[in-house]
């Protein structure tokens, strides 16, 4: 059965898998997953505490995970150019710079939102 065959409740827990599976690699292969990890589990539970409402602790938590959603994704992209371009190329450069772009624009989101919450700016 090829995997465009699968469907319905296999078909989702098959995506379950994958992902699962995505997790572990991002986690064993990359330095930046593993720290960014780690904000997650300390700044997660710090932004629930120190949020007023619902809104703030919403926008505290997701700019942290958002961190994590943009590096899994540059990590990806690193992951397809390295495969593929064993050669020094400028595209691939390019590539991997503006993943790291994305990334640095997500801490920047991040800091934002923390500073002006909680500092109330």
């Amino acid at each position: 059965m090829a995997n465009g065959d699968i469907t319905g409740v296999k078909r989702i827990l098959m995506a379950f898998v994958y992902s699962w599976n995505g997790f572990k690699a991002a986690y064993k292969h990359e330095e930046s997953i593993r720290i960014e990890l780690l904000a997650i589990i300390v700044f997660c539970p710090l932004g629930i505490h120190l949020g007023d409402n619902g809104v703030e602790r919403t926008l505290l938590v997701c700019s942290i995970i958002a961190v994590f959603l943009i590096e899994l994704i540059n990590s990806a992209i690193e992951a397809v150019v390295d495969r593929f371009g064993g050669e020094i190329h400028h595209l691939s450069g390019r590539a991997k710079d503006i993943g790291s772009a994305a990334v640095a624009v997500a801490i920047t989101l991040a800091v934002i939102t923390w500073t002006l919450i909680i500092f109330e700016w």
